[in-house]
């Protein structure tokens, strides 16, 4: 039995700390806003599987690899022959801004089915169901998957988290709105950036309108300017923690792992976002999407001063 089952894409990623185009030495490893989220989870201590397709070869084999490694269940992976696995590409044209490309049309991951999402569903017995705005953007047939998951995952009381994380080289504002406000209602929690927002809804007062349709939680997250979470009864708000960045991709993801961290942990609202705020603290403080993610001992180390050693 897992604790939380995540549903989505993972894809082999390729960074460089110039612009792509000039060459020169690249660092390979894995990406994937439901993987990472999986990674950090782990981390944390948690119990937690990832399903999704990838093709047979290298790039496939590498993210079974270091998923496992991570600590995340993988039983529910699957590969195919069919494609190949996706590929995401970072690069640097400024030192401070962060260029992505991705290859990934008809990837692996598009091949995702309702079947084998509700058979994993079933045999997890997770009690959080995590999933994201891409998966649906990757073809119809995953579309169908994510809301044939969220509609089983509710109808047996299982929570679902999903968080919007908009793409817009994968789909227009209208197209995502139009997959994912049948969502809602199997949503517990909802995630969104304050830009995102009315993807989800066209009220005057979104956050409002989506507590009104029955979600118990939303958070609104606003990078530099930190996050607040919505409920029926109260607003908190958690200020983004003061740290050097060095590479921000990732930090959403750190940051809702960190939140369904406490989530499980039975923690309130304003712990919830400490603790996200923290995770996210420590992954933009590393190059790459989840190598920087705490595990449960490292929480407490933001608090020490800046320089000191623990010998």
């Amino acid at each position: 039995m897992s604790g939380v089952l995540t549903i989505g894409e993972a894809m082999v990623s390729v960074r460089t700390p110039v612009p792509l185009e000039l060459g020169g030495a690249a660092r390979l490893s894995v990406a994937g806003s439901e993987s990472n989220v999986a990674i950090g989870l782990a981390r944390l201590g948690h119990g937690v599987a990832w399903l999704g397709v990838v093709g047979e070869d290298q790039p496939g084999r590498l993210i079974r690899r270091t998923l496992r490694a991570e600590g995340v269940d993988t039983r529910f992976v699957r590969s195919t022959a069919e494609s190949f696995t996706g590929l995401v590409a970072f690069d640097q044209p400024v030192h401070d801004i962060t260029r992505v490309s991705y290859h990934r049309r008809g990837s692996a991951g598009s091949l995702l089915t309702a079947e084998e999402c509700l058979a994993a569903l079933e045999d997890a017995s997770p009690s959080l169901l995590h999933l994201t705005g891409i998966t649906p953007a990757l073809s119809p047939a995953a579309g169908a998957a994510t809301l044939a998951a969220a509609t089983a995952a509710h109808a047996t009381g299982v929570r679902v988290s999903l968080d919007v994380n908009h793409r817009s080289r994968l789909w227009t504002r209208r197209q995502a709105a139009g997959a994912l406000r049948p969502l809602l209602p199997s949503a517990d929690i909802v995630f969104a950036s304050s830009d995102e927002l009315d993807i989800l809804t066209d009220a005057p007062d979104p956050v409002s309108d989506l507590l009104a349709c029955g979600i118990a939680e939303v958070v609104v997250t606003a990078g530099a300017a930190g996050a607040y979470c919505r409920t029926a009864d109260a607003e908190h708000h958690q200020d983004a923690l003061p740290v050097n960045v060095v590479d921000s991709v990732g930090a959403g993801d750190a940051f809702v792992a960190g939140y369904l961290s406490a989530s499980l942990n039975d923690l309130p609202p304003r712990e919830r976002l400490r603790r996200g705020a923290t995770a996210g603290a420590f992954c933009v403080g590393t190059r790459g999407d989840w190598e920087g993610l705490p595990t449960r001992q490292d929480l407490g180390l933001l608090t020490r001063t800046s320089g000191t050693a623990l010998r």
